[in-house]
């Protein structure tokens, strides 16, 4: 029903910010502007939802560079943050969406964080961190939902779509997306977090002709693959959930 009435949305919201844009500048038609953009962006983010929603995204492969494709994607969209190869690796995976999900996630981190923030790229894994109050304890026990933001402030901004299109989008690409609070060594979980951190998991395998679940390494084959490895490691050091 919400991505019927999304649909039913696009034409005149559309029709409101070429309205908009034809009003004589000035602050009154800046915040018009404003407010139909972001309308604009909703709508289309509820569309895109509903696509994942349907299990019927396909990823368009390539062979990139990951820690390249990444250092130059960050770089174009926000140049304070920095980046760190620790270990570039070739993977197959569709640009596009990797993009969407690394731009999502630096955004929560922007919004709902604090700086610095920080990307690093250690094989086929992204973690994007931030040092600000955490990851709200709902999320991170049961994923990212619609219309719930990645903020414990329940003043935060924005409609809690960008992390459900981020898991949604690592869906198509066979790829897991986890998210963990970071606190100092043996702290109790009632000590105030001092940062969120994301992590997405590359497969080792290009995605299936699905394009909507993971090709995982067969483990009955040469036991647990480095990236299960990584990914126990990873969640024993905080909580993680799959998208």
């Amino acid at each position: 029903v919400t991505a019927d009435i999304a649909h039913e949305l696009r034409t005149p919201v559309t029709g409101l910010l070429t309205a908009a844009e034809l009003l004589p500048p000035g602050r009154p038609t800046e915040l018009v502007l404003d407010r139909a953009k972001a309308m604009r962006t909703l709508v289309e983010d509820v569309l895109e939802v509903a696509r994942l929603d349907g299990a019927s995204e396909r990823a368009e492969l390539q062979d990139i560079m990951l820690g390249d494709f990444v250092s130059r994607r960050v770089a174009a969209k926000d140049p304070a943050v920095e980046v760190r190869v620790i270990h570039e690796s070739e993977v197959t995976t569709d640009p596009r969406r990797l993009e969407r999900v690394l731009f999502n996630l630096l955004a929560n981190a922007a919004r709902h964080g604090r700086s610095p923030v920080e990307v690093s790229v250690e094989g086929r894994v992204i973690r994007v961190r931030d040092h600000g109050p955490g990851f709200p304890e709902d999320l991170l026990a049961e994923g990212p939902s619609r219309f719930r933001t990645g903020s414990t402030d329940r003043a935060g901004r924005g409609h809690g779509l960008g992390l459900t299109i981020a898991a949604g989008q690592a869906r198509v690409l066979g790829a897991r997306l986890t998210f963990r609070n970071v606190r100092p060594a043996g702290a109790p979980a009632h000590i105030p977090a001092e940062g969120a951190v994301a992590v997405l998991w590359l497969p080792e395998h290009a995605p299936t002709n699905t394009g909507s679940y993971p090709m995982l390494p067969d483990r009955s084959k040469g036991g647990a693959s480095s990236s299960a490895r990584d990914m126990s490691r990873e969640a024993s050091q905080g909580v993680s959930r799959k998208p």
